[in-house]
């Protein structure tokens, strides 16, 4: 049995008394709830942050509009005078924080509510109207792009295009549903008027549905916390505030109730969106589902799709839901427009979806060795259950049993997981030596490493990641990379995300899960550094091999928020590099130049950004020119997906010994299907192939130590 020592442990604690002390209010009169929850949180990030920025004037200049922007992103409710006249709270909010009391975000509710009231009446009256799309403008989908409306006229133009876009989207889903079914025997054609009052009918149903969630559901309370979360998210994209039933609600979805497909959502103004997808869930296992995808409609089945525009995250939840076995078709918009019919097949989540799994390649030169890790996972409070190192420690068994010359490790769209998971793994392919180095907010520095010596495989290694391999994957391949014993190969850079969370009570000490009586704060406390001294915050890891990823245009990674923590370097630790490493600057040199007669990685780097680009463009409202835009989007990102499946098959099968446990189960066995015929296709395995036959060839490679 390997045995593996904490270098240092990673202590967490010792800040929640002090800032409860110092978030005591700062008047005489009671406070109030808002006020408690407010004070709190100011204290938590100012004293419990890794490096929390100043709480003053220039702080609230930004919370002042990023709130804004969260209430009312659209700009279709609020007006340019109503902006104008909170100007005054631009530099307060600092104050309120501090302990003065809350009269910005008490002005601006007052003011919403009014405007929101406003702006229902402006859509009954337009919706009533039927539109018609022969006429030569545009739309701005960027809300960044504009401005708010400076008086009721433009405001009152904007819903009129934004509800005739809506209207547009779904007058042209029915044209083509007419055009499609003409031939069938119960066919019965409709008039083009009755299209448009159905698709202006189908609009109606989702407005209404959005605007009875933003009077009666988006309360003050959720607009207060929406408040607190600006202020959080200021400090770095991964300190959030949660109110008391959010948190239950991810405290839920966490321990893997996944309302049916695998995914969490959330709501962006009147949209449903994917904000993550978990490994191994249906979503998942459907290949088509990534995070940041909007649900536009739901069917059951084969039955008709309901629109879900306007409707909240928990009324998604009901329609998605449904008993195991049964069928969701799920009408997704991708980020760059482009619209997709995706069928699921409801499941419970089952923790083994995520394990680590093996297959063999054949390259026709060498038998490369593939392992699958969706998520470093563990569970320390039962001792039998099962941790990914051991599991992988596992399939490297059966792997070397089978006479592999070379083995890749697959962490793709791996978002993270057990950092002593990490640590123990990387030990599976080194000596001895630290894996890890975490610095505090203090700057006192610790280390987590391997002590065992022994060295399970040590033969050719590659590790493929892509622009989603975040946190504990980066760790794992910053130390392949630091130590030389092997190569990254995949994105340019992987996701970049190199800190540590804890969930913090606030109101009362809360019942274990991190969750009080007012809610709780998901606190940045550490960051994790490479054993070459450099953080995986914000550069994350940069592959030897870049085989540029379908992601990379969309501006997805960490170093794309603002707000995202620097990145900078602490002390170098003491570690030995492996001494038959491979020939990092002659693969390059090799795979550059295959690659310089087949451009299919060019081709996806100039496709994607072409789809990238599109969320930027405006969209006609006239029909012809509308259609004209939307095929030139399908046709783009119909080509995106055939380059980045080969024409010609990779030669890749099960181990002999797995596929009586693959075959005994049905949901085993259609996931295993889906997971072959996938790496058969797969364009960026192929290259990664090709660079490991190179590394086999490279002299002293499959040699010990």
């Amino acid at each position: 049995m390997r045995k593996q020592r904490v270098l240092s442990l990673l202590l967490f604690g010792g800040i929640v008394g002090a800032v409860f002390m110092a978030a005591m209010p700062l008047q005489n009169d009671p406070p109030t709830k808002n006020e408690i929850i407010l004070r709190t949180v100011g204290a938590m990030l100012e004293q419990g942050h890794y490096s929390p920025k100043r709480i003053d004037d220039a702080f609230s200049k930004e919370i002042f509009t990023e709130y804004l922007k969260r209430l009312d992103p659209s700009k279709r409710v609020l007006l340019e005078k109503d902006v104008n006249r909170l100007r005054k709270y631009e530099t307060r909010i600092d104050d309120e924080i501090h302990g003065a009391p809350l009269d910005f975000f008490a002005a601006l509710d007052e003011i919403y509510k009014v405007r929101l009231v406003e702006a229902e009446d402006i859509y009954k009256q337009l919706i009533e109207k039927p539109f018609t799309f022969d006429k030569n403008e545009t739309i701005e989908l960027d809300w960044d792009k504009t401005e708010f409306a400076s008086n009721e006229t433009e405001r009152k133009d904007r819903w009129r295009k934004y509800l005739k876009f809506q209207t547009l989207e779904r007058y042209n889903d029915l044209l083509e549903q007419q055009e499609k079914n003409k031939t069938k025997a119960d066919f019965v054609s409709k008039t083009n008027q009755a299209l448009e009052i159905e698709a202006r009918g189908k609009v109606k149903k989702g407005m209404d549905k959005y605007f009875d969630r933003l009077k009666n559901k988006f309360d003050e309370n959720e607009r207060f916390a929406v408040f607190v979360g600006t202020i959080t998210n200021e400090m770095d994209p991964h300190t959030d505030f949660f109110p008391p039933v959010e948190k239950r609600s991810f405290d839920e979805r966490l321990s893997g109730r996944f309302f049916g497909i695998g995914a969490l959502l959330m709501q962006e103004d009147d949209k449903i969106k994917i904000r993550s997808v978990t490994a191994g869930g249906p979503a998942w296992k459907s290949g088509e589902i990534q995070a940041n995808d909007i649900i536009l409609k739901v069917a059951q089945g084969t039955g008709e799709p309901e629109d879900l525009t306007g409707s909240t995250t928990d009324d998604a939840v009901k329609i998605i839901r449904g008993a195991e076995g049964s069928e969701v078709r799920l009408t997704i918009q991708k980020p760059d427009g482009t619209q997709k019919v995706v069928p699921i097949i409801r499941a419970e989540l089952k923790l083994d979806e995520t394990f680590a799994r093996s297959a063999i390649i054949n390259s026709g030169k060498n038998k490369i060795g593939v392992i699958d890790l969706p998520a470093f996972y563990a569970d320390f409070q039962r001792p039998q259950a099962a941790r990914c190192s051991k599991d992988v420690a596992k399939e490297l068994e059966k792997l070397k049993a089978e006479g592999v010359d070379g083995i890749i490790i697959d962490i793709r769209d791996n978002g993270g997981g057990s950092l002593q998971e990490v640590v123990n793994m990387v030990g599976l392919f080194i000596k001895t030596g630290p894996v890890v180095q975490i610095r505090d907010r203090a700057g006192r520095p610790s280390q987590m490493g391997d002590s065992d010596p022994s060295v399970l495989y040590d033969g050719p290694l590659a590790v493929l990641v892509n622009e989603r391999s975040a946190s504990a994957s980066e760790i794992f391949a910053s130390a392949i990379q630091d130590y030389k014993r092997g190569i990254v190969i995949g994105s340019s850079s992987t996701y970049g995300k190199g800190t540590v969370q804890r969930a913090f009570p606030v109101g009362g000490m809360g019942n274990g899960s991190g969750a009080g009586d007012l809610g709780a704060v998901h606190l940045t406390l550490q960051k994790y550094y490479r054993v070459n001294g450099g953080a995986t915050q914000l550069k994350g890891v940069e592959s030897d091999i870049v085989l540029t990823g379908i992601y990379e245009a969309y501006k997805m990674r960490e170093k794309d928020s603002p707000n995202a923590l620097v990145w900078d370097e602490m002390p170098k630790a003491n570690y030995q590099t492996w001494t038959a490493s491979p020939d990092v600057a002659l693969l390059q040199q090799k795979s550059k130049a295959r690659l310089a007669g087949n451009d299919v990685f060019k081709q996806i780097e100039d496709n994607t950004n072409i789809l990238a680009d599109n969320r930027k463009t405006s969209r006609s409202l006239e029909l012809k020119n509308y259609k004209v835009q939307l095929k030139e989007i399908k046709d783009v990102a119909g080509k995106v997906r055939d380059l980045t499946k080969l024409k010609t098959d990779l030669s890749v099968a099960n181990l002999a010994g797995d596929l009586e446990v693959i075959n005994s189960d049905s949901l085993k066995k259609d996931r295993n299907t889906f997971w072959i015929n996938f790496l058969k296709k797969d364009v960026y395995m192929n290259e990664t192939i090709n660079v490991m036959d190179d590394m086999i060839q490279q002299k002293g490679m499959a040699v010990k130590n």
